[in-house]
């Protein structure tokens, strides 16, 4: 949607909570299941500069955020064998996620076009199973469409993108490329209230690579669906607005699945452009 031009803020509570079962082979003597489980909360946090000026007949916005959390790990082995637990947890500063995105408006049709990526900076080890980064740089770009009519207050949003990993220089593995789909459908019940459904769809496309890979092409996959609400409001001459997303993962496959959720909570210039026509 188009945007109000100037600097707004958005705060992001995360947590996630996943898990994942395998095999580790060898004769009966020496063969162990693996249950692996991960907690995780963080606080990501960004900034976005819209800038009033039009660029190639679309809106140009810049932005970059990062994130601040801990992240709990456990790995426990040993079906066949003696049992081997391994917990461990990583508190700090995760990567740096530029961002670059032009927005184009034709009455109830909205189009986006974006390019993101990861800055590796973050807490991380190749040797420990807990992090907040992930020790590589990556490049995301894609495109967006968003449908709003401001007469039925009915939303469709939707978010398709590609990314592209950079070799992790400490492990010498590259992951594949990967395309992840993001929608999202919402009735506003009053002027300033929406709810709805959210979902999204991670599917690696390319193979894994490197001199470090030591399993194959190794493609990944997930599926989550969810409700979301959100809540937009006046705050001190500017805009406030506040929503709660919630998914259950299903489809895993190379991956570990559970649930996540996020509570975000954004400040931006006056009034936000997906607000209904006040009711007279």
């Amino acid at each position: 949607m188009p945007q109000q031009p100037g600097w707004s803020l958005n705060v992001t509570q995360y947590h996630a909570t996943v898990s994942a079962r395998g095999f580790t082979g060898g004769t009966s003597a020496t063969a162990t299941d693996s249950n692996y489980s991960e907690h995780t909360d963080q606080v990501l946090f960004g900034a976005t500069y819209v800038f009033a000026t039009p660029f190639l007949g679309a809106q140009a916005s810049v932005g970059m955020s990062s994130l601040y959390g801990r992240d709990t790990v456990t790995l426990s082995t040993g079906s066949f064998a003696p049992s081997d637990n391994i917990s461990e947890s990583a508190t700090g500063f995760g990567d740096l996620f530029p961002v670059f995105s032009l927005r184009w408006n034709q009455g109830v049709n909205n189009l986006m076009t974006y390019v993101t990526g990861d800055i590796p900076i973050g807490v991380y080890n190749p040797l420990r199973l807990a992090y907040l980064g992930v020790g590589h740089g990556a490049i995301d770009v894609g495109g967006a469409y968003t449908y709003f009519n401001s007469k039925t207050g009915q939303e469709f949003s939707g978010t398709i993108g590609f990314t592209y990993n950079s070799v992790n220089p400490s492990t010498h593995y590259q992951s594949g490329v990967d395309m992840h789909f993001d929608w999202g459908a919402s009735q506003f019940l009053t002027e300033h209230l929406h709810v709805g459904l959210a979902g999204y769809v991670y599917k690696e496309i390319g193979c894994d690579s490197g001199s470090g890979n030591r399993v194959g092409c190794f493609r990944s996959q997930v599926a989550g669906i969810g409700p979301q609400i959100g809540f937009n409001f006046p705050l001190g001459g500017m805009a406030g607005y506040l929503s709660l997303r919630a998914y259950k993962e299903f489809d895993a496959k190379n991956r570990p699945d559970g649930w996540n959720a996020w509570i975000s909570f954004e400040l931006s210039p006056t009034a936000l452009s997906s607000s209904l026509p006040s009711k007279k």
